[in-house]
């Protein structure tokens, strides 16, 4: 009712509707967890960082790298039609390059021996009208340049005093990409450094430029210490970095060196992580050379309960991929699957939707040369059944997935999340209604708000039918919402709860199509 009424004429109200539009969330933002050349680290702030494209990870993170198999992983998801990943850095005794300058420590912004070309300028001289407004000659520019990338920063008048407005720490810390400065005050004005040669056409290039190199070093290969353990949680490092941001729905932790696999620990633990935060793991399978060389290994006793636990929340593809290595003159080497797999499931989400399996002859594997292990039907028969998805290089496809389980998807558990579109779709619906109904918190708790939660839950799964996302005619055959004093009792209303029952029918891959075929003599039957 509009407030008062004090003249005869008429009031106008803006009633607000009773739908509250429920989004859909995202599918297929993916995770990566492992060693970089450069970049943030999982201990920064500014970690993970979110990344749209391969030229990003090379901007931020520095590019392939011989011994980072995180970085051929990126590379392969966005080649595979990735758009979205978040890194977490993670190093195992990287030492960040320092030096002294003006009596204060200067450090390089991330570990890692990139820091080793990284060099310093000092100018004193600065503009007189600025030098004028600082009797005390406290000011100076700071130039910093990368060698190894050929970027450059100018930091033009900072103070060597901590608290004033210019503070180069501050300065530093805030604006750039390459170097950190003191937290205190430096005991001198910093001298000029690095004069140019009269021919000079790179004063950075000058060997008398102060190199930040003291200390630094890629360290050695990562293990579940830097990447799992559950001490990483407190601090929200490792994996757990991932505490740090909103959403994310694939998790890959490739191998932890050229050699070395992921271990049965980590990705046990991965997988209960990604279970609290409704998203999946896909797991690597063996080295060939140490573990899964062929099908008999795969099925082999305890085989599959050696690498992870069953689990609806993963999902193991094998064999590894054939790939041409660029730093390696393109010759062929094996690689883990969970990048490229990951750039398939983005790639079938964005042109069909969560509820399409990413396998089949749409699935294929762009820029794999081929496969570790090459499957038999016969092989890829037995290997499905135990809930391991297979990688099968076809001769008019080539490398193509060709399985869609979940690991609880072995035949004889009989599990309910036995496809992976199934349990994607379904982590799909809890996320996005979980964030959809937040308004229901504290409202009146009775049939009004019961027939407005109805509507709008109602509202967004009609829109998932529309577009295919379930099986059935109709409607009523494809899904339900009941809300109501069927399932909110008056036990229920003094405890402050209400209770949302949501069904639905997911759609099943089409795994085994049999087709039958009958010799006709004579008449045709009627």
């Amino acid at each position: 009712m509009p407030g008062a009424q004090s003249y005869p004429g008429v009031y106008v109200e803006e009633v607000p509707g009773a739908v509250r539009t429920i989004t859909g969330v995202a599918t297929s933002i993916t995770a990566f967890v492992g060693r970089a050349l450069r970049g943030p680290v999982d201990s920064d702030a500014a970690s993970p960082v979110r990344i749209f494209s391969f030229a990003d990870f090379e901007r931020i993170f520095g590019g392939l790298w011989v011994d980072s198999p995180m970085s051929f992983a990126v590379y392969q998801y966005f080649q595979n039609g990735g758009s979205g990943a978040l890194i977490v850095r993670v190093h195992n005794g990287a030492g960040a390059g320092t030096a002294t300058i003006g009596g204060g420590a200067f450090s390089a912004a991330s570990p890692g021996a990139w820091a080793s070309k990284l060099r310093v300028r000092i100018e004193t001289t600065i503009d007189a009208s600025i030098a004028t407004a600082n009797p005390a000659g406290t000011l100076f520019n700071l130039r910093v340049k990368d060698l190894g990338t050929g970027v450059t920063e100018s930091h033009l008048n900072v103070s060597m005093r901590a608290g004033q407005p210019r503070f180069v720490g501050d300065v530093l810390r805030q604006n750039s990409v390459l170097l950190r400065g003191p937290a205190s005050s430096l005991t001198t004005l910093p001298t000029a450094s690095g004069a140019p040669a009269a021919t000079a056409t790179d004063p950075f290039a000058d060997p008398t430029s102060t190199s930040v190199s003291t200390g630094a070093s890629n360290g050695s290969a990562v293990s579940s210490t830097q990447t799992t353990a559950a001490g990483l949680l407190a601090g929200k490092q490792g994996m757990y970095a991932l505490e740090k941001v909103d959403l994310f729905n694939l998790l890959c932790i490739p191998p932890f060196s050229a050699t070395a696999d992921v271990d049965k620990t980590s990705w046990d633990a991965a997988i209960d992580y990604a279970v609290k935060r409704r998203a999946m793991v896909l797991v690597d399978p063996p080295y060939n050379t140490s573990g899964w060389s062929n099908a008999a290994s795969v099925t082999a006793a305890n085989a599959i309960a050696s690498v992870a636990a069953r689990n609806a929340n993963a999902a193991l593809f094998f064999p590894r991929l054939t790939v041409a290595n660029p730093l390696k003159e393109n010759r062929p080497e094996a690689f883990a699957p969970c990048g490229a797999v990951a750039g398939v499931m983005a790639r079938t989400d964005s042109a069909r939707g969560v509820w399409k399996s990413p396998a089949g002859l749409d699935a294929t594997l762009r820029g794999v040369l081929g496969l570790d292990v090459n499957l038999t039907d016969p092989e890829n028969g037995t290997i499905n059944r135990l809930g391991v998805n297979c990688l099968r290089n076809f001769p008019n496809t080539g490398p193509t997935v060709w399985g869609a389980r979940t690991l609880n998807g072995a035949d004889s558990l009989a599990d309910q999340w036995k496809y992976l579109a199934v349990r994607r779709m379904a982590l799909f619906l809890e996320e996005s209604l979980y964030r959809g109904t937040q308004w229901v918190v504290f409202e009146p708790n009775d049939e009004p708000l019961w027939a407005q939660i109805r509507l709008n839950i109602g509202a967004f799964m009609q829109t998932l039918f529309r577009q295919g996302a379930f099986q059935g005619t109709s409607p009523k055959e494809a899904y339900f919402v009941r809300c109501d004093s069927t399932t909110t009792t008056q036990t229920d209303i003094k405890s402050g709860i209400v209770n949302i029952v949501l069904g639905f029918a997911p759609l099943k891959p089409a795994e085994f199509v049999i087709i039958r075929l009958q010799q006709i003599a004579g008449d045709i039957p009627v």
